[in-house]
């Protein structure tokens, strides 16, 4: 037999772990939901000419598919076929298709896995999971939705164990505008080398610049723009200080300003111009997101996104959107070693067993907890109460049942915490609250 060996890039988590993922996957959908955003799925595959279009990179990091055993003609086909490398192109290719069944402007959010193929690294894998919301209309998007939507992720991140978060925003006018005004054409190429400024830093990036045909002095002043951060609206002031003229600078300055003064106003402390952010896909036209954990910024974004306004087109009409992802394996592969599950099973009950005749009798209880929404399960075998006491207590589950039985003629429920066991009926015995279902932990600092 083989020996089973890990492939990299696609995380896995032990049954703790994942108690942690699904807490994260509740509070964000739960938020999610309760800003009106509906859920909808889409397929894992689309066609790869799509997909490519996307970014320079992204023809590198797409799986193509195909059956193994398929005919050479029908293999050629299939090849043209290519997992999703984000959430965003699918929606855009479904809102095209369902346009006559949704209703406008359409607010949706999105959690599945995709896949790209790209070297696995810390915080970076070949399958990860995305929550993605998005605000798409016909024809004109109205801009005060670029300002919700960060709004939004602040409000499911403030419900969850991750420390103190700071969200970047920028306006792709903004450089855009910038490099015009100073005689740069390539607009595209420029803003995917300044998005490898947090990665490589100012110098490589000045050297990239030179060599994709800016001059030092256009390289140096595209860094001057990069490095303006302000909390608050005086980024404005900053940038006319370099003394570059556009329309669509102008217009860039304004939108952003717009998005940072609602911020400051919904959720201070919490939004900054950052305009180094670029992002490095193409189809992003206008606001664009980064968020970073205070204190991990080394490790980069761990959710983003943007406007689009040609994403979804069908030639004859337009639907502009905007959207923001948390990355959520991302995520959670930094901050899981400081989480904990209180237990490793949703179970709060272990319904003992002093024979194995007594099984249906044991059943019954669990059936009983079940239909009241208390999470149990069975002993797998009859044994001294002491081994299945040890047996819950090896699993988190923090209380153990004894039905009725010889002498004892009531049922009776031991939490195995405290040593107190008391009468109990399954038709009405509650556990705490807090020992329903599994609680997530932060580990206290420095521990």
């Amino acid at each position: 037999m083989s020996k089973v060996r890990p492939i990299s890039g696609f995380p896995e988590w032990l049954p703790g772990e994942r108690i942690v993922e699904q807490h994260f996957l509740d509070v964000i959908r739960e938020t999610f939901e309760l800003h009106g955003f509906a859920s909808i799925q889409t397929r894992a595959v689309e066609p790869v000419e799509r997909l490519s279009s996307q970014g320079e990179d992204t023809d590198k990091e797409i799986y193509a598919i195909s059956r193994l055993s398929a005919p050479a003609g029908e293999l050629s086909r299939e090849s043209r076929l290519g997992l999703h490398f984000d959430l965003t192109v699918p929606f855009a290719r479904y809102v095209l298709e369902n346009a006559g069944k949704l209703t406008f402007p359409f607010r949706r959010y999105q959690i599945q896995p995709v896949w790209r193929g790209e070297r696995p690294q810390e915080g970076r894998f070949r399958e990860f999971t995305q929550c993605d919301i998005d605000i798409v209309d016909v024809g004109e998007l109205a801009p005060h939705y670029e300002a919700e939507l960060p709004l939004v992720v602040a409000d499911a991140f403030s419900k969850l164990p991750i420390g103190p978060f700071r969200i970047q925003v920028n306006n792709r006018k903004i450089p855009e505008g910038f490099y015009l005004g100073i005689g740069l054409t390539d607009v595209q190429t420029m803003l995917r080398i300044v998005d490898k400024l947090d990665k490589v830093g100012p110098d490589p990036v000045c050297d990239l610049m030179v060599a994709a045909g800016a001059t030092v002095v256009q390289a140096k002043a595209c860094l001057a723009l990069a490095q303006i951060n302000t909390p608050d609206e005086s980024f404005v002031e900053r940038v006319q200080a370099l003394g570059v003229e556009h329309e669509t600078l102008t217009q860039g300055l304004a939108e952003l300003a717009a998005v940072i003064r609602v911020g400051a106003q919904q959720a201070p402390d919490l939004m900054v111009a950052d305009l180094k952010v670029a992002r490095g896909l193409d189809y992003y036209t206008g606001t664009v997101y980064e968020t970073q954990l205070i204190g991990l910024e080394s490790y980069g974004s761990i959710c983003s996104g943007g406007r689009y306004d040609a994403l979804a087109s069908d030639g004859r009409t337009t639907y502009p959107g905007v959207g923001i992802s948390i990355g959520l394996s991302r995520l959670l592969a930094k901050i899981m070693p400081t989480l904990s599950a209180s237990r490793s099973t949703p179970s709060c009950v272990l319904v003992a067993l002093a024979d194995e005749t007594d099984r249906a009798q044991g059943m019954g209880v669990a059936a009983a907890l079940r239909q009241r929404g208390i999470p149990c399960e069975v002993a797998p075998q009859a044994a001294k109460f002491g081994k299945q006491i040890k047996f819950a207590d090896r699993r988190g589950i923090p209380f153990v049942w004894f039905p009725a039985s010889g002498d004892q003629r009531s049922d009776s429920v031991k939490d195995i915490r405290s040593g107190a066991q008391a009468v109990a009926d399954p038709s009405s015995w509650a556990p705490p609250a807090d020992d329903l279902r599994p609680r997530v932990m932060a580990w206290p600092s420095g521990v």
